[in-house]
């Protein structure tokens, strides 16, 4: 099952809802606020797209936190991520071993089609 990660009230997430439903794929949403991801699942994700990919350096939560001037290690990043994953980028899109990252409905579509979820 293709997993939709991310907070119900961004608008990319309602806008990836909306292209996946128009597409006819099945998900399931995970909400972390209500689920939040374990440091686990985050340091999965940093392994397989890297933290650069994975965090949303323009959102208000790293802004607000004050993380540009701070020069953290990964597992330092990794820690601030499970405790504020709102500052994860969004949306995060899970299908067995493939995660993309960011709204780019080309890129939808290619990862769909590379995991066989969505015909040519």
């Amino acid at each position: 099952m293709l997993h939709l990660i991310g907070i119900p009230n961004c608008d990319k997430i309602r806008a990836t809802k909306k292209w996946l439903d128009s597409k006819g794929v099945e998900f399931e949403f995970i909400d972390v606020k209500k689920e939040p991801l374990t440091l686990d699942e985050i340091k999965d994700l940093e392994f397989k797209v890297g933290l650069d990919v994975l965090v949303n350096k323009r959102g208000t939560t790293y802004r607000n936190l004050g993380l540009k001037d701070k020069d953290l290690s990964k597992d330092e990043m990794l820690k601030v991520l499970e405790e504020n994953q709102s500052m994860i980028k969004r949306p995060v899109l899970v299908y067995e071993d493939g995660v993309l990252v960011g709204y780019d409905e080309e890129a939808f579509e290619n990862f769909l089609k590379e995991n066989e979820l969505l015909e040519d």
